[in-house]
């Protein structure tokens, strides 16, 4: 039996969370002695439940979205004490949508353009979403480029031609949509479609899970929801 802490257990990911180890035999929610943490959070909380975690000496899963260097930089120097799973999305399905981007952003080469397009309920607050910037990391390394030197993010009024290799992104945000993500490779005559669509919190909820379940017991390092699915 794994006893998870979940950081932000009022929110939608952590209710979701606590609903989905209430259906398993290997898990628990706990307020004390956790063996694992799970952050779903806020950015502003994250320096706290990264120092909480490493005081009690134990792994966490990282899922907050909208992080900045800064907190990046936290999670590296957390990361030399404890074990630590960050994920901007913790689906199966979308880590597994990631490596699939690599290979073809690897593959079909700088003359295919990327365009990333993303959609969300109304409520969200950061744009692009961790999503999509995953994705977009992950086509970025395809090709071997910095995806902070090639990235464009929202067009308007006379932008002149597509810049050539740049990775484009698009943000739709509207009612209650959990998620849909869509990675285009678009070439001369034919174009490539990738993507990914979330009917149900829960299936971030059940990745979360299962990442902190591997977790357990794991030493210090940074790891990834690829290492989860035996991929990195």
């Amino acid at each position: 039996m794994t006893a998870l802490s979940i950081f932000g257990a009022g929110g939608r990911m952590g209710r979701a969370i606590a609903e989905i180890v209430a259906g398993r035999a290997d898990a628990t929610i706990t307020a004390q002695d956790a063996d694992v943490f799970v952050d779903f959070s806020a950015p502003a909380a994250l320096e706290a439940n990264l120092a909480a975690a490493v005081a009690e000496r134990k792994p966490i899963v990282v899922g907050t979205t909208g992080l900045s260097p800064e907190h990046q930089r936290l999670i590296d120097k957390a990361a030399a004490e404890i074990a630590i799973l960050q994920a901007a999305n913790t689906s199966l399905g979308v880590n597994l949508l990631s490596h699939l981007v690599r290979q073809a952003a690897e593959r079909l080469g700088a003359d295919w353009d990327i365009e990333i397009v993303e959609m969300h309920h109304r409520h969200k607050a950061d744009a692009p979403s961790g999503t999509a910037l995953l994705l977009g990391h992950a086509a970025a390394e395809g090709r071997q480029v910095d995806l902070d030197e090639v990235s464009d993010r929202g067009r308007d009024g006379i932008t002149g031609a597509r810049k050539f290799s740049h990775i484009g992104f698009a943000a739709l945000r509207g009612g209650s949509v959990a998620g849909e993500h869509q990675v285009i490779f678009a070439a001369e005559g034919e174009r490539l479609e990738l993507g990914h669509r979330a009917e149900s919190r829960a299936i971030f909820a059940r990745g979360a899970v299962q990442a902190a379940l591997w977790l357990k017991d794991k030493p210090p390092a940074r790891y990834t929801m690829a290492d989860v699915l035996g991929l990195a």
